[in-house]
């Protein structure tokens, strides 16, 4: 049971909670979502499956992996293979509740936030018929439920999500942070998630280390992987005054800074993740 100190809303996370998000999450309609180039009519996401659709010429925005060397070298300009999308229709959630994301100045801790935002994307995904997944990841060890179709479905993601929490808000502070490798929860998650499926991976930015890249990489090869960044008051509206830090016998004092998205967001780039910063948990 969780202490009576962490059970209160925005601390603990309800599975009731997150099963009342399906009233009102806005749901898409049953049209493609829109291609992720500025533009004001809706195109087809580029596929990830094995069916050549067609070889065209390069356009600014294209993932530069695509490019195909014979039609390049025979015409001289950059050209790139599309192919056509897989037909299966799967989404994978990711919810990171290490000890870096149990935290939060204002009502709501960051991976309160994090599983409502997951939950409504979730939500979308099985109001058009997709089959949803989903993973948690602890500082002691991974949960994973396979993807299936319907509401019942989100009512099990609802409730590992609730308890998954659980377990991180007891053992916040008993544990090291990096006692269960991030990278191998990503392998983990690729199991999970066929070629072509969408993975939304909420999760503080700073929680995935350089030896991470190499399996989120993989993780996004074939697959449309998206980064939810839940950003805390604290980070896009920081105090002016400087704040006591303390270690111990030691203390310090130190202003904080607004999140700047920019680093954060060409590394990801790199990766081929789309990265989103989401200042609420209205997805």
């Amino acid at each position: 049971m969780v202490r009576a100190a962490l059970n209160h809303p925005g601390i603990r996370l309800s599975a009731r909670d997150l099963l009342a998000l399906r009233e009102d999450a806005r749901l898409p309609g049953r049209h493609r979502p829109a291609t992720r180039r500025p533009g004001a009519v809706p195109a087809r996401l580029p596929g990830a499956g094995m069916d050549l659709r067609e070889i065209r010429a390069y356009s600014e925005g294209d993932d530069t992996r695509r490019i195909d060397p014979a039609a390049t070298a025979r015409t001289g300009t950059p050209h790139v293979r599309s192919f056509h999308e897989d037909r299966d229709d799967t989404t994978l959630l990711i919810a990171d509740f290490r000890p870096a994301m149990l935290w939060g100045t204002g009502d709501t801790l960051r991976s309160v936030r994090a599983a409502r935002l997951l939950a409504r994307h979730g939500w979308q995904a099985a109001a058009r018929g997709a089959s949803v997944a989903a993973l948690t990841i602890t500082a002691t060890g991974v949960s994973a439920l396979p993807a299936r179709t319907g509401a019942r479905q989100l009512g099990a993601i609802a409730q590992m999500f609730a308890q998954a929490h659980d377990s991180a808000l007891e053992l916040h502070g008993d544990v090291s942070e990096h006692s269960q490798p991030f990278a191998a929860a990503l392998v983990r998650a690729a199991r999970l998630a066929p070629p072509g499926a969408q993975v939304w991976l909420a999760t503080d930015g700073e929680g995935i280390a350089r030896q991470d890249e190499a399996a989120l990489r993989r993780l996004s090869r074939r697959r449309r992987v998206t980064l939810l960044c839940p950003l805390d008051p604290a980070e896009i509206s920081p105090p002016p005054a400087a704040l006591p830090v303390s270690s111990g016998a030691a203390c310090r004092f130190a202003r904080l800074r607004a999140f700047d998205p920019t680093a954060l967001a060409a590394r990801m780039r790199a990766l081929n993740v789309i990265f989103m910063a989401a200042a609420d948990d209205t997805g």
